[in-house]
């Protein structure tokens, strides 16, 4: 079939799909020594060159590329690889009593050859975390970059070239239109991370060939604050989760829910700490990223202009430059409900906060919307961390803090319906990219051969004892 496809990526995936049972049967010794290959790339051999391609992307700061996009993933490989061995061993289940004579076992086995799609905003973190994942289960992977930051995917695409086979791994360059072509082929599993409306193109495509999917999307993080926890340090953790890559995180804070008589300390302890953060001006910060190209700043714009045009308070920021790709961190209140800041992502340096009254209303409030991929709580209230836990939905979060549930993999990450499918990191990651096969084996005589043709009122009997008792 793969060999009458009409597609010009077909040769290569040919190559993967021929070479598939020979990867799927390496030993964990194997793939980790390809992790251990990529992870002296990051740490060591590209260093920086990653940062230098990041800089010239988004202006990104070097200490925030080493956070956000290699230790990530060096974590990562450091957390399979220390658990690898354990993970591909066959795990033996019970057999009921019924089935005497038999015993069970699941085996992990890999899904085979698998499209892993990434996005720009980490595109390092984004690309090569799912691979490790996909490698240490045992597949073959062709790696499809985003467009928007050529400067990460032209180096991510000499780094595989140089560490990996294109018959095990391959990076594919290009455009839309190229991931549509992908697309087309009838991958085993297919991991894309980006935004709701593509992850439904790329779903449908999957459904072609009844592929199986992770899928990592997006969607409104809301934050809650009740005022029980310490303001300052509150609002400091806010802002680095909302401006580290100048917002455009998938799991950032999307939106504050703030209790009422908050407001003004908020925007108060808001102008002091990113003035803390990133000096006068965060436009002259070494500590600060740009956006990524001029169509994501023109609707990043459009929010604030629309903004400034609708009545709501720009507390801070507001100032952008077109020529620079740089929007100012920038607070907003007392918007109308209709704007588009409550009900677009923003994924952008603008923070919207809006006030409630009970926690009651703050819930109501985020169900009225889609699942969310985070949503964090600031509280040192029990009770208030319960209620709001067991009376919403999302992906995944974090209590009096955010981001930080992204960094432990013992943890699995992704959304829930609208914010994503499936869950990656650490084991979660090795049992997307793996279909776990169930076995069972006959020893001696089993109960079935006892119950076969013909019926009689002997097996009518075992029959009525096994309904009653096992």
């Amino acid at each position: 079939m793969t060999q009458n496809m009409d597609n010009r990526f077909s040769e290569q995936f040919y190559r993967q799909t021929v070479n598939q049972f020979k990867v799927g049967n390496s030993t964990h010794k194997e793939r980790i020594k390809k992790l251990d290959a990529l992870k002296h790339a990051l740490e060591v051999t590209y260093k920086d060159a990653i940062r230098k391609a990041m800089y010239d992307d988004f202006k990104k700061p070097a200490l925030e590329t080493d956070l956000t996009e290699i230790y990530p993933v060096t974590k990562e490989i450091k957390f399979v690889k220390k658990n690898l061995k354990s993970w591909m061993k066959r795990q033996t289940v019970d057999t009921p009593l019924a089935l005497l004579g038999a015993s069970s076992y699941i085996k992990y086995e890999p899904k085979g050859v698998c499209l892993i799609v990434s996005p720009w905003n980490y595109p390092f973190n984004l690309t090569f975390g799912p691979l490790v994942s996909a490698i240490a289960a045992g597949n073959t992977v062709i790696l499809k970059p985003s467009e928007l930051t050529p400067n990460a995917s032209s180096l991510m695409s000499k780094m595989v070239r140089e560490l990996f086979d294109e018959s095990e791994v391959a990076l594919i360059e290009g455009d839309v239109e190229v991931s549509k072509e992908l697309l087309k082929l009838p991958f085993n599993h297919i991991f894309f991370t980006g935004s709701p409306r593509v992850g439904r193109l790329v779903m449908e495509a999957a459904s072609a060939h009844l592929a199986s999917v992770t899928l990592e999307l997006g969607g409104k993080s809301p934050t809650i604050i009740d005022g029980t926890t310490n303001l300052e340090k509150t609002v400091e953790r806010i802002l680095f989760g909302k401006f580290t890559n100048a917002g455009q995180t998938c799991i950032a804070p999307d939106y504050v829910l703030l209790k009422s008589d908050l407001k003004t300390k908020f925007a108060e302890l808001f102008k002091s700490k990113i003035k803390a953060f990133y000096s006068e001006s965060a436009e002259t910060s070494g500590s600060y990223s740009r956006i990524v190209n001029k169509d994501h700043f023109k609707r990043l714009v459009s929010y604030i202009e629309e903004a400034k045009s609708n009545k709501s308070i720009v507390v801070s920021g507001g100032n952008y430059l077109e020529g620079d790709n740089y929007i100012e961190p920038t607070l907003i209140v007392d918007m109308p409900d209709d704007s588009k800041l409550l009900h677009e992502e923003i994924f952008g340096p603008i923070l919207p906060v809006k006030t409630y009254s009970t926690t009651e209303e703050a819930i109501a409030y985020i169900n009225s919307k889609e699942k969310p991929l985070a949503l964090y709580i600031y509280s040192k209230h029990q009770k208030t961390i319960d209620l709001i836990l067991n009376n919403t939905r999302a992906g995944n979060g974090c209590i009096n803090h955010n981001l930080l549930q992204y960094l432990n993999h013992n943890l699995p990450f992704g959304g829930s319906n609208n914010s994503g499918i499936g869950k990656s990191h650490g084991f979660f990651g090795f049992e997307a990219f793996s279909n776990k096969r169930a076995i069972m084996k006959q020893h001696t005589i089993g109960s079935a051969d006892l119950l076969m043709p013909p019926y009689n009122n002997f097996k009518q009997k075992l029959i009525d004892l096994t309904l009653r008792w096992f």
